[in-house]
């Protein structure tokens, strides 16, 4: 049993095939080659993924900052022209129909001359 012991703690060449499959895969140049690849791929993905989020970041708060007003302005309009209509039923004059091309255009250019002020 003791000799035993000796023979498994010898030196390298008592290696049995499988760890010397691994090491001499390991150790080829297409091994390397493939590691330097999967570690190029990793290093690109992170920063397309951190150049994405800095995208997105910029449309979401350009968004916030310049849609989401006009929005509100153009619903603010159109809550106001239904009053004008209502109140104008209420007092017997004809309704005036409404262009809705026309009204956007204001609201766009009503945008427009706020932004240039």
């Amino acid at each position: 049993m003791a000799s035993l012991g000796k023979k498994r703690a010898g030196s390298s060449g008592d290696e049995g095939i499988v760890a010397r499959v691994t090491r001499t895969v390991s150790d080829s140049a297409i091994m390397n080659t493939a590691k330097n690849a999967a570690n190029d791929a990793a290093y690109v993905a992170k920063r397309l993924a951190k150049s994405t989020g800095k995208a997105a970041w910029i449309a979401g708060t350009t968004f916030l900052i310049l849609v989401v007003p006009l929005i509100i302005e153009m619903d603010r309009e159109q809550q106001f022209n239904e009053l004008e209509l209502q109140q104008q039923s209420l007092l017997g004059a004809p309704p005036a129909p409404i262009n809705k091309e026309i009204s956007i255009r204001k609201e766009l250019n009503k945008f427009g001359a706020e932004l240039e002020a």
